[in-house]
C-alpha cells in the first residue's frame, strides 16, 4: 500500500483526504515513478472544488518529480532509475508512488533537482508556452502580467526580462511588488489601492499594450482588456478570483478588434515530441541561470488541506512543494 491525497466530495480543503491506496504495476505505456517532490498550483483547487469536475473519487495534482520504479511493455525511451517530472493530466500527483502513461514523462537533466523539477514543470511549462506560442514575445515590448509574484508569475519575469521584453507586473501587497521586481518585473502596481488600467496608461505614457497575461479572471478581464492597443490580445490562463462570465463579442470590435484567447497546457504539449520540446527549452532557460527556481513554501504531504488554504488565502509566493 501507498500513501495518496484524495477526495470523495468536491468542496473546501477539508475535503481533501490522506488514505491507502493501491498502487499496482505498470501495463503497455506506462511506468510507476515513486514521487520525491510533489508540485502545487491553483489548478489543483480547482479540480478539489468542483470548477473542473473530474469523476469521483479521485486524486489529486499534476505535478512531480521523481524516480521510474518499474515500466511496462511498449516503452523504450525511458529505464528503471531515470529521473523525470511530468505536469498535466491524468490527476494523482499527490501521492507517494503512481502508475501513469510513460510518454508524459520527461527526463530531468543533471543540475536540476528533484525539488526543484517539481516546483517549475506546470509552472514552467505555462510559462513557456504564454510566452513562446501563445502570444510571442518581442524584445522591446511592454506586457502586463497579473499575478506576478505567484508561481508562474515569477517565471515568467525572469524569462521576459531574458528575452528583453518590458514587464508590468500587478501584484497584491508592498511585499510582493518587491518580490516580483526581484524577479524582472520593471513596473509593479499593487491592485489592492491602485487601479491597473490607469497605472498601465501612466507607465506607458497613454500607449496601449499587445498583450495582457492574466491568470485572475472575474475581477480583472475588463480592465485588462482595457489596457490593449487595437488587435491586442487578452491570454486568459486563470480563474483565480473565479470564471470570466458570459460577455457580448462586439465589445471587442468596440475596443479594438481584440482577442481573447483561454489556452490551457495539454493543448500545447498534447503530443510527446511537443512536451519533450517546451521541456528542453525550460530546462535550458533554468540551467543558463537566465531563471531561478526558487520555492518558497514546503509541506509534507499529509498536510495537503493546509496548503490549499494558504494558496487560497493569497498566503504563498511563488512556488510550493508538497513532500511525500
Amino acid at each position: 500500500m501507498s500513501k495518496a491525497i484524495r477526495f470523495h466530495k468536491t468542496g473546501g480543503a477539508d475535503v481533501l483526504v490522506y488514505e491507502d491506496v493501491e498502487v499496482g504495476d505498470p501495463g503497455e505505456g506506462q511506468a510507476r515513478v515513486r514521487n520525491k517532490a510533489i508540485g502545487l498550483n491553483f489548478i489543483d483547487t480547482y479540480h478539489r472544488s468542483g470548477l473542473y469536475p473530474l469523476p469521483l473519487p479521485s486524486g489529486v495534482g499534476l505535478e512531480a518529480a521523481g524516480v521510474v520504479e518499474a515500466i511496462g511493455p511498449g516503452v523504450d525511451y525511458l529505464k528503471v532509475g531515470d529521473r523525470v517530472a511530468y505536469a498535466g493530466g491524468p490527476p494523482g500527483a499527490y501521492s507517494e508512488v503512481r502508475v501513469m502513461p510513460a510518454d508524459r514523462l520527461v527526463k530531468v537533466p543533471d543540475g536540476i533537482t528533484d525539488e526543484q523539477a517539481a516546483a517549475m514543470m506546470l509552472k514552467g511549462l505555462t510559462a513557456q508556452y504564454l510566452l513562446r506560442s501563445t502570444f510571442r514575445v518581442q524584445a522591446g515590448q511592454t506586457v502586463l502580467f497579473h499575478a506576478a509574484a505567484g508561481g508562474v508569475g515569477l517565471i515568467a519575469g525572469q524569462w521576459l526580462k531574458a528575452l528583453g521584453v518590458h514587464a508590468i507586473g500587478t501584484v497584491g501587497s508592498d511585499e510582493k511588488a518587491a518580490i516580483a521586481k526581484a524577479h524582472g518585473y520593471e513596473h509593479t502596481i499593487v491592485y489592492t489601492r491602485e487601479n491597473f488600467v490607469e497605472r498601465v496608461k501612466e507607465i506607458m505614457g497613454g500607449a496601449k499594450l499587445p498583450v495582457v497575461y492574466d491568470s485572475v479572471g472575474k475581477d480583472t478581464y475588463m480592465g485588462s482588456l482595457d489596457c490593449l492597443q487595437p488587435r491586442g490580445m487578452l491570454v486568459v490562463f486563470g480563474n483565480g478570483s473565479g470564471p470570466v462570465p458570459a460577455f457580448d463579442l462586439n465589445l471587442l470590435a468596440a475596443k479594438g478588434s481584440l482577442y481573447v484567447t483561454r489556452p490551457t497546457l495539454v493543448s500545447y504539449v498534447g503530443k510527446r515530441a511537443e512536451l519533450v520540446a517546451a521541456a528542453d527549452e525550460l530546462f535550458q532557460v533554468v540551467l543558463s541561470g537566465q531563471v531561478k527556481i526558487e520555492i518558497n513554501q514546503r509541506y509534507a504531504l499529509k498536510d495537503a488541506q493546509r496548503a490549499h488554504a494558504d494558496l487560497e488565502g493569497r498566503r504563498t509566493t511563488g512556488s510550493t512543494i508538497l513532500m511525500p
